[in-house]
């Protein structure tokens, strides 16, 4: 096949496949609104089961609720036949997933779901199917497979996941779930710390801390914004509050304007109101007010007496992965 021949087909491939889902959205109902209700009045967990492709799909299902408010796990429907039917409660709601309808493994465990009482949700491309007529709710998902022969899972697969993922964001939504509490769910890497690092974890404090009074001399000052490395100092008055900063560009300002800099006072070069932070606020935020007004640092104060107690730099801010 021609490049040109196989860039068609693909295309092909996506467009089925997206024409799919958006025959799936058209066709929700109170169905939909049915299976959220028992998944929010779910004082177990979800259990998500399937075999094959499908088994693959509720794996991602149940990881995404339980990564949004949801306690949920993937049942393997054939290992459920030999043992871990055991991870079943009484209080579980169970999500059973299989495009025919006819999945045998599936099929096995009604009996015990039954016998049980547990709550079956069938997501399915077949809702005449014997696992259909044994849900108390049916999900149609029933798409055009992309495959032409009909056989591989694909439209099919995508409609299942797409099916999950609205039910665990319209859950998330009902159930007033919040980016702190996604964040408890996800403590590693870039995502956990841009939703729980705070300043205070990374600004820099105590004699590392770039200070002069208002009176110092911009030459003396000079000297205290090199040896603490950060390209700028606070200026204090005398009730030790900040009222300024003093920075690489101030005295690049002041030299461009054939000032005499060295023998000012810093509170005559200095940047007066300069911006300030919380320590308890997100380091993400920081990065944003960096962002917003083209600066490097942001002082910390301490909220009663307005005095500095630290400092954040963007380099601390980029080395932390933000």
């Amino acid at each position: 096949m021609s490049k040109p021949t196989l860039l068609t087909r693909a295309a092909e491939v996506l467009r089925i496949e997206a024409q799919g889902l958006l025959s799936v959205s058209e066709r929700l109902d109170d169905n939909f609104l049915r299976a959220v209700e028992l998944l929010r009045r779910c004082q177990g967990k979800v259990v998500v089961t399937g075999v094959g492709k499908s088994g693959l799909i509720c794996a991602k299902i149940a990881a995404t609720l339980s990564s949004t408010g949801t306690p949920a796990l993937f049942l393997h429907s054939g290992d459920a036949l030999h043992g871990d039917l055991g991870m079943v409660m009484a209080e579980d709601v169970v999500v059973a997933i299989s495009n025919s309808g006819e999945t045998d493994e599936i099929l096995k465990l009604l009996p015990h779901f039954k016998h049980h009482g547990h709550q079956l949700i069938v997501i399915t491309g077949n809702p005449e199917s014997t696992l259909a007529k044994a849900g108390a709710v049916v999900l149609d998902v029933r798409v055009k497979e992309a495959c032409p022969l009909g056989l591989a899972p694909t439209s099919s697969t995508t409609a299942a996941l797409a099916m999950g993922d609205a039910l665990a964001v319209v859950l998330l939504e009902q159930k007033g779930f919040k980016e702190t509490d996604f964040a408890l769910r996800h403590p590693g890497g870039m995502l956990g710390r841009k939703l729980l690092l705070r300043v205070e974890e990374l600004m820099v404090r105590g004699e590392r801390l770039p200070l002069v009074s208002e009176t110092t001399k911009v030459k003396e000052a000079l000297f205290e914004i090199t040896a603490k490395r950060l390209g700028v100092t606070g200026v204090t008055n005398d009730k030790r509050q900040l009222v300024g900063v003093l920075t690489d560009g101030d005295l690049r300002r002041g030299l461009a304007n054939k000032v005499e800099i060295l023998s000012l006072a810093a509170n005559q070069l200095m940047t007066r109101n300069p911006k300030t932070i919380p320590a308890d606020t997100l380091a993400s935020e920081a990065v944003a007010v960096m962002e917003k007004y083209s600066i490097t640092s942001l002082f910390v104060l301490e909220p009663e007496t307005k005095t500095p107690v630290g400092i954040v730099h963007l380099h601390d801010l980029v080395k932390a992965g933000l």
